[in-house]
């Protein structure tokens, strides 16, 4: 039976990073936004939260807390209502490190989780998306071939979040038609990093391509060895927080939008009162909630071990429709004020429009 009422723990991490998000995120996000600059004081601070640390088990150096989805969602939804650059660029280790923790071998949790447990912030990254149209996870064009004992990498990656930072990468390639990781060294020869990409949202996040030319990895950095990785699985990991990150984004954008409709007024009574703009703040609260209960029963099947594939699929595709049109409708409630740069509801928009494309971007 899913229980909609978070438990003690879940509830003190919801209220801890709500105010985080209020007290520090909501103070820089527009000045993020057009600065295209995060500053690292507040990367820092989420750090020594533990944000990212907590599940890397006690032997690796971390804390060694159980790893859950839902209170992954819980927290992914406060810190994208802060703001959702911000928040990618403090959850990217996590693309790293939930793979390795679930699914790496001895040898691989030895080697590179103890990585993320110095006092400073340290990233890796995952490369997934391809600059293609007709862009498929499971059937992806970068491949992996293996020769001596090595595998070959060739392909181009593109919104690779904080690569000019990451060391690792978790490159996702087609292996004899399967998808599979490989965590790759950024001085390996043969990996380039391109110039920052330039969004039309997501402005303070760096993103950038990346290109693999003959790019020559251990077999030992496979991910999961011999017995290699659950594809489906980290897929559906990263569904359901790129959802929770939607609700986020939808929720900050709803509540902005109808304070404004209580606040302002026209031909003597508050534009709340009108019934266009009324069914329109209805609407959006109940997609808002919608999807957030979609996301909620994806990650509680992924907390069991389950295949929550159909879940994580139908909420993801859900939210990237529902977080567009949240904010779209902001935009038309508070008019032109919408569309003018004081009020953030046209870079909520901006970022909104972003999510059908963010596949692989954040992981909980």
């Amino acid at each position: 039976m899913i229980s909609f009422s978070p438990s003690e723990d879940q509830q003190m991490m919801i209220n801890l990073f709500k105010q985080f998000a209020a007290d520090e995120m909501r103070k820089v996000y527009r000045q993020c936004d057009e600065s295209g600059h995060i500053p690292p004081a507040i990367i820092d601070t989420a750090w020594e939260m533990g944000l990212a640390s907590s599940c890397i088990p006690a032997e690796h150096g971390g804390q060694g807390e159980q790893s859950s989805s839902v209170t992954g969602a819980l927290i992914a939804e406060e810190l994208a209502w802060g703001d959702l650059s911000i928040a990618l660029h403090m959850l990217c280790p996590n693309l790293t490190i939930y793979p390795l923790v679930e699914m790496g071998t001895t040898g691989q949790k030895k080697e590179f989780l103890p990585r993320f447990c110095s006092a400073r912030f340290t990233t890796g990254t995952a490369a997934l998306v391809e600059p293609c149209i007709d862009f498929d996870p499971s059937a992806l064009k970068t491949t992996a071939v293996r020769k001596d004992g090595h595998y070959v990498l060739n392909g181009h990656k593109c919104f690779v979040p904080v690569a000019s930072e990451a060391d690792p990468f978790l490159v996702y390639a087609n292996e004899g038609g399967q998808t599979q990781a490989f965590l790759v060294e950024k001085d390996t020869p043969g990996l380039e990093i391109g110039e920052r990409e330039k969004n039309m949202g997501v402005k303070a996040l760096g993103t950038y391509e990346m290109s693999l030319r003959d790019c020559r990895v251990d077999s030992a950095n496979r991910l999961g060895g011999e017995k290699g990785s659950d594809f489906n699985r980290l897929l559906n990991r990263s569904r359901v927080a790129l959802s929770a990150m939607a609700v986020g984004v939808a929720k900050a954008a709803f509540e902005y939008s109808r304070d404004y409709a209580k606040a302002r007024i026209a031909f003597g009574e508050p534009i709340a009162s009108r019934q266009a703009i009324a069914f329109m703040l209805a609407e959006m609260a109940i997609e808002i909630d919608a999807t957030r209960f979609m996301n909620w029963e994806a990650a509680w099947k992924l907390d069991r071990k389950e295949d929550a594939t159909k879940e994580a699929s139908l909420t993801k595709m859900y939210a990237d429709d529902m977080v567009l049109n949240v904010t779209d409708r902001a935009v038309q409630i508070l008019g032109g004020h919408g569309y003018v740069r004081e009020h953030p509801v046209e870079m909520w928009l901006r970022n909104a429009r972003g999510f059908a494309m963010f596949d692989g971007m954040a992981m909980v």
